[in-house]
């Protein structure tokens, strides 16, 4: 039995979420599903130039599977641009997205990390003298 996957960060919010060749009709052309998690990997090393370690990081995942990831969305790209076939990018609903945010304490500068699903966070109370 395979392990679960793990859930990644990704920011990426695409302007379209298909690409089609020009001059063929919709119905006559093979689709390629690009994953969320693919198009991140894309955005991260290739749009914004960072290393694999580094936008490994930046997806809470490791950096052979960001790895995998980059080369399985690279091979799909290429297939789609050789063979002329439309790329549709795909919403991953069952996978909900992780955002993590910040929080500082005002009084004593300490740093939180916050899950935003769990407004449960601990915060650095007052001292209060007796």
């Amino acid at each position: 039995m395979p392990r679960p996957e793990k859930r990644r960060r990704t920011r990426c919010n695409p302007a379209a979420y298909y690409f089609k060749p020009t001059g063929i009709p919709i119905d006559q052309l093979e689709e390629i599903a690009l994953s969320i998690d693919e198009l991140e990997s894309i955005r991260l090393a290739d749009l914004n130039g960072f290393f694999q370690e580094v936008a490994a990081a930046k997806m809470d995942i490791s950096r052979a599977t960001f790895g995998r990831i980059i080369m399985r969305a690279h091979k799909k790209i290429a297939e789609a641009i050789i063979n002329g076939k439309a790329i549709r990018i795909e919403e991953n609903s069952s996978k909900p997205i992780i955002k993590k945010s910040k929080q500082y304490c005002k009084r004593c500068g300490k740093i939180f990390k916050q899950n935003l699903r769990n407004k449960n966070f601990q915060k650095c109370l007052p001292n209060i003298k007796e």
